[in-house]
């Protein structure tokens, strides 16, 4: 029982402290993100396994609870990888427009970078927006 109350006035000071932290991380990665966080997670898993609608929903509800903004950019590329598999290419065109306007330095991996569908799409939508 001790123990118990020990971890539970940790954790309530840990929360405290954060809390008041002014530091960039803890701006940037507020504990309601860990939805968010978990949610984008889920749907990375069910994209890799070939779960593409589900995969879309978890990472939009990813999106809509809260994440960081390096975590936006990757849902966003999520999205676009899954438009695209599905034949949607305008949005998939708009999913990565919004990844680069949340991170612009963004890139594909090799391997990503290398896809038939997107990564054509991907590199078309990278050089009109360093055009501007």
């Amino acid at each position: 029982m001790a123990r118990s109350l020990r971890c539970a006035l940790a954790l309530a000071c840990t929360v405290f402290l954060l809390s008041a932290c002014q530091s960039a991380i803890v701006q940037e990665f507020p504990l309601s993100h860990l939805r968010g966080e978990n949610k984008l997670d889920s749907g990375i898993r069910q994209y890799d396994e070939g779960n593409y609608k589900i995969a879309a929903r978890n990472i939009q509800t990813a999106l809509d609870a809260g994440l960081t903004t390096r975590s936006r950019a990757r849902a966003h590329k999520y999205l676009a990888f899954v438009a695209c598999i599905s034949g949607r290419e305008a949005q998939c065109r708009d999913e990565f427009r919004q990844a680069l306007a949340i991170s612009p330095t963004l890139e594909l991996k090799p391997e990503e970078a290398g896809h038939p569908t997107w990564g054509p799409v991907f590199r078309t939508v990278k050089a009109s927006i360093s055009q501007k």
